[in-house]
């Protein structure tokens, strides 16, 4: 069995300040809400935060951007959030955008222990400055480096008490990638079931990549509502 925790605070106690931290979640779909909030709590700072966006305002990421908490920020997308707009404007936040499926490849070769890989996406624009160039069937590609974290914070549906884990949906997406790339994953989840209950076929990260749970509700936020 996984370490099983009593609250979201005793979870996060391990991450200090100039951690890294890899947040599962698109949007604020299949974000950990419980465990970001307890980061928000302790103020940890100069934090390195590797996930798809920062949030909103008020809500997620875009919490401990409020606090001042994150110190760069490694993403695909910067919308949605007009606090994170103005720190980058300001220059009190460091940020390296990545294309979303190159963020996604980085996080899965990190997990997988590929150090770096090549990608076509990128070449010809400022995301290609510095990186090596190589070309491959006639077509240029762009050296990109893998990503891990000292700590992944992630949100599954269900788990069992060793740490399997399986996600809802568009928590797919993201969240399995961060599991495996952080030294440590904490996963923050809905349904905590005995062992055995699980199908094994329906497990999307093996309880190797987990090292403490969390059981948790979700306000499940709605990141942007468009009525008619």
């Amino acid at each position: 069995m996984k370490p099983i925790y009593n609250s979201a605070k005793e979870a996060v106690e391990p991450i200090q300040d100039g951690a890294t931290i890899m947040v599962g979640g698109f949007g604020l779909v299949g974000i950990p809400e419980q465990l970001i909030l307890a980061l928000v709590d302790k103020g940890v700072k100069d934090l390195t935060v590797i996930s798809n966006n920062c949030g909103v305002d008020e809500w997620g990421l875009g919490l401990l951007l409020k606090n001042k908490q994150i110190k760069k920020m490694i993403g695909s997308y910067v919308g949605e959030n007009k606090e994170f707009e103005r720190q980058v404007l300001s220059g009190e936040i460091e940020v390296e955008l990545t294309p979303q499926g190159t963020l996604a490849e980085k996080m899965r070769a990190g997990g997988a222990g590929i150090p770096a890989f090549f990608t076509p996406a990128g070449v010809g624009t400022l995301v290609a400055e510095g990186k090596e160039i190589r070309e491959f069937g006639g077509k240029e590609h762009v050296l990109e480096m893998a990503l891990t974290a000292d700590f992944s914070l992630v949100r599954a549906h269900t788990a069992d008490k060793m740490g399997n884990l399986v996600y809802n949906k568009t928590a797919q997406n993201f969240n399995p990638l961060a599991a495996a790339a952080g030294k440590v994953t904490i996963a923050e989840v809905e349904h905590l079931v005995e062992i055995g209950d699980i199908d094994p076929n329906q497990v999307q990260t093996p309880s190797i990549y987990v090292q403490g749970l969390f059981q948790a509700d979700q306000e499940k936020r709605i990141e942007r509502l468009t009525t008619r």
